[in-house]
């Protein structure tokens, strides 16, 4: 294989990414009058987003008038164990109510309140109904409606294309290099900024939520144009993925079910979540089922918003521990999960009014009526709170010109994401990233490239092609999703986490080692192996950081360190690329202090 001729095409500012973030980004660019080009890695519309189906977080205080950015903010942190970045958390809960407020004006259809305004539901870790809903589908509706906006303002789409490489000078971003899938051929693209957007790394997990896009592929390039990582060892496992049948296993089940009064209970009948309240949401949680029980139905039927939790809707983490749990200690479902029961708390016709995806899900995958039975829901890879350490005021990265912004970047949710908070991340720090771009090209001159930097990129995507023998990608893919489900999983150990890292050393070896046949047209194990590349990446860089956090804190869960460590209160772990070896380091890195006005504001709570 020896074609490496490419077509080019040149903007100001280029999103790599088409979800949330990188359509939010990409308007938010175009309305500075700056070139905009946005490539995605499958069809437009078809981004991870769609996933996303309980609602967005936003304090506008639609059914309890108490909330606040505070209130909010307090919550983000608490659910986060306190290393979110905390003016990222600030400016997502200042932010948000006017971002939903936009994403309205630009013709989002949300479900509404009695009176006419934008009705919100009760999620995990909110201390009031917080989350603005399209029934269970608001990521689609998030989509259609950024889609639609983006498109009439002229915003050149690059769909099916994969970027295998950033271009930098030194520390500064001047393009991209990937080919189309379609046809395998190269395509360059010249840009005096880039805002990654590419989402999530589940695709490494056995049993995952993701669709086949999240394989960390911007995580991946950033690292290796010259970014830093962080918190890469906060993986989270969402509590509610479909268990049966096999072939759905991990199919996301949305926490809305537990927000509209779904209980989770074992195999015997008993409420599971009693149990497992910890010290830090005790104080704000129903202790007892009746007051659960009283708080829920006042709640759903709008009569209050009392601050008081069902333990059902506590922080993802936790939730997702518990099931674990009851699980090992034989008290699961037939297939390894536990029950989630609606049914018994809502009316057939409110199922299929408030969560019809859900109920359709059920019905023509697993065969279950919801309306009538439970279903059985496990743990299963959703989220990750690492990605690409930005500065929070404007998201840019180490590298010069180089953004980030949604799932891929880090900070936001520090060790724990609450639920809807993903959602209004987008929209919040897509704008940021996709403005502060705009300002950065508009002051930086024309990129120049060197055409023996392209050239070795094309090489380096062909090399499966010249192999006469060598791996199987797609195999060594199943391996890697093995070795991270048993060794990374949602509890970890030393000796499972160093027999994990061990695991990957030797897969990053036969990866030098893909062969692939036939031509570049169509040619899935060819993006199979530049796929493998970046997920190879990301795996290491969680395997590391979660050995060197020696305590349990969020998405991390560590059995021989059960507790949290003070010691670790206020520091994160940074990833980057040693420039010499190639090899990947690792550093503890002290937080930002936080001011004196937002402690203030966290003691208030």
């Amino acid at each position: 294989m020896s074609d490496t001729k490419y077509e080019t095409h040149e903007h100001d500012v280029l999103i790599i990414g088409a979800g949330g973030a990188g359509l939010r980004a990409a308007i938010e660019a175009s309305n500075e009058n700056v070139s905009v080009g946005l490539v995605c890695k499958s069809l437009l519309g078809k981004a991870h987003t769609v996933m996303a189906e309980g609602g967005v977080a936003a304090a506008m205080g639609n059914v309890e008038p108490k909330d606040n950015w505070q209130v909010h903010f307090r919550d983000t942190m608490k659910g986060g164990r306190y290393l979110n970045q905390w003016r990222m958390a600030q400016l997502h809960a200042m932010e948000a109510p006017d971002r939903v407020n936009e994403l309205e004006s630009w013709g989002a259809l949300f479900d509404r309140t009695k009176d006419g305004k934008i009705l919100q539901r009760n999620f995990g870790g909110h201390k009031y109904p917080r989350l603005a809903h399209v029934g269970d589908r608001t990521g689609l509706e998030m989509i259609r409606t950024l889609q639609q906006h983006g498109v009439h303002l002229g915003i050149k789409v690059y769909m099916e294309c994969t970027v295998s490489r950033l271009l930098v000078d030194g520390d500064k971003i001047r393009g991209a290099f990937g080919y189309w899938r379609e046809n395998g051929k190269f395509v360059l693209f010249k840009a005096k900024a880039i805002v990654i957007a590419t989402g999530g790394i589940g695709r490494m997990f056995k049993i995952n939520s993701n669709s086949w896009e999240c394989t960390g592929d911007g995580q991946a390039l950033a690292y290796l144009a010259g970014a830093e990582l962080m918190d890469m060892e906060f993986m989270q496992f969402h509590p509610t993925g479909m268990v049966w049948p096999p072939s759905v296993r991990g199919t996301l089940i949305t926490e809305g079910v537990r927000g509209e009064g779904g209980t989770l209970r074992n195999k015997d009948g008993k409420r599971i979540m009693f149990d497992y309240i910890p010290e830090l949401y005790a104080s704000d949680t129903a202790p007892t089922e009746d007051e659960a029980d009283q708080w829920l139905r006042e709640s759903t039927s709008g009569t209050t918003s009392k601050a008081r939790r069902t333990p059902d809707l506590l922080p993802r983490d936790i939730v997702a521990r518990a099931i674990h749990s009851e699980v090992k200690a034989g008290r699961g479902s037939p297939h390894g999960g536990v029950f989630l029961d609606i049914a018994t708390r809502r009316s057939a016709e409110d199922i299929k009014r408030k969560l019809p995806a859900m109920y359709h899900q059920f019905k023509e995958l697993g065969d279950v009526d919801i309306t009538k039975e439970p279903m059985e829901v496990g743990p299963t890879a959703h989220y990750t709170m690492g990605g690409i350490r930005v500065d929070p005021d404007s998201q840019e990265s180490r590298i010069k010109g180089l953004f980030a912004a949604g799932e891929c970047s880090a900070g936001m949710h520090g060790s724990n994401r609450l639920g809807g908070n993903s959602l209004s991340d987008l929209l919040v720090f897509g704008r940021i990233a996709g403005l502060h771009a705009a300002k950065y090209a508009k002051a930086a001159n024309a990129p120049m490239l060197e055409e023996s930097e392209i050239k070795a990129a094309a090489h380096e995507a062909l090399e499966p092609f010249d192999r006469t023998e060598g791996e199987n990608p797609f195999l060594l893919h199943d391996e890697l999703k093995d070795a991270m489900q048993v060794h990374v999983g949602i509890i970890r150990t030393e000796p499972d986490l160093e027999a994990g890292l061990s695991a990957l050393e030797k897969l990053k070896v036969r990866a030098n080692h893909f062969k692939v046949e036939d031509n570049r047209h169509f040619n899935s194990a060819w993006h199979q192996s530049l796929d493998m590349r970046n997920m190879l990446i990301v795996a290491e860089a969680m395997c590391r950081a979660a050995i060197t956090r020696k305590e349990s804190r969020g998405g991390h869960a560590r059995d021989d360190y059960p507790e949290q460590d003070k010691g670790h209160w206020s520091k994160v772990n940074v990833v980057s690329r040693m420039s010499a070896s190639g090899a990947m380091e690792i550093a503890e890195v002290p937080l930002p202090p936080v001011p004196a006005e937002i402690q203030k504001v966290l003691e208030e709570g």
